[in-house]
């Protein structure tokens, strides 16, 4: 029997997906790794950070700075204040294991961040809002209580992350890679760590004045500004909603029977 070849049919070696699904598939499974793989990085290096002694953590970035802070100068009253009001709530941390340091960062925008090796930064914009220290010592004593818990190691996690990412887009070299003001504000904590760092401030502010008179009154503001300027909007975004966190204060001060009546002390500045 004489064998006959067959011509192969055409179009055999032509997928039957169009070609625009097929890349649109390779695009999204790609995207998919690659978050994946973001998501386990910081989660791995967030993870170890924690495990780090925070002996440890304040030793090595005593005396850090993130790359893109801008401070005002060192001999502006507001430094100075901020600086003495945060060794006062401190104070009440007996067995803190860090040297808190406080920089006030040249932005119009208000927020407070806790940073590794105890650095706080508070903005012009935060020191515009605020109208006692009573106010001001509240936000300082939750950014202590994030310290306390050691939350604000993961924006050290998140931020290390980030310039990683920027690092391989870009094709800069990785051994220079620094943590900026703009990563770490890219973090959020969650709904039991905000809470916690609250509770944490106001037991401070309860401790340094003997009541709590005050303590939320800035978070009031902005709740009954509600659209907010443009000037709050990155506190917000990294803090508890405003009304909600005022009510949770509230509660807490009367489940400790803290007052809610007291000296306010105007600002020195």
């Amino acid at each position: 029997m004489k064998y006959i070849a067959k011509k192969p049919k055409e179009g055999i070696n032509v997928s039957d997906v169009h070609p625009l699904v097929e890349a649109g598939t390779l695009v999204v499974g790609l995207t998919a790794i690659f978050i994946a793989i973001v998501l386990l990085l910081v989660f791995l290096i967030e993870a170890a950070l924690y495990f780090v002694p925070a002996e440890t953590e304040a030793e090595l970035f005593a005396d850090w700075l993130p790359e893109d802070l801008v401070t005002i100068s060192p001999s502006d009253d507001r430094l100075y204040e901020a600086q003495m009001l945060v060794n006062r709530l401190s104070a009440h941390w007996a067995d803190a294991p860090y040297t808190f340091r406080v920089e006030v960062d040249d932005s119009d925008l208000a927020n407070a961040m806790a940073l590794p090796g105890g650095l706080i930064i508070v903005t012009q914009g935060l020191l515009d809002e605020v109208e006692s220290e009573n106010e001001l010592a509240f936000v300082l004593g939750h950014e202590l209580g994030h310290f306390r818990n050691r939350d604000h190691l993961r924006a050290l996690g998140r931020g290390i992350v980030l310039s990683l990412f920027f690092a391989v887009v870009t094709g800069n070299d990785v051994a220079g890679i620094g943590i900026n003001v703009a990563d770490v504000t890219l973090r959020g904590f969650n709904r039991d760590q905000e809470s916690d760092a609250d509770e944490f401030g106001l037991a401070v502010v309860y401790a340094e004045y003997g009541h709590v008179d005050e303590a939320w009154r800035l978070f009031e503001r902005w709740d009954e500004q509600r659209n907010g300027t443009t000037g709050i909007v990155t506190y917000l975004a990294t803090h508890p909603d405003a009304g909600d966190r005022v009510e949770q204060l509230e509660r807490l001060a009367q489940r400790q029977q803290w007052p809610a009546e007291g000296e306010v002390i105007p600002l020195k500045w």
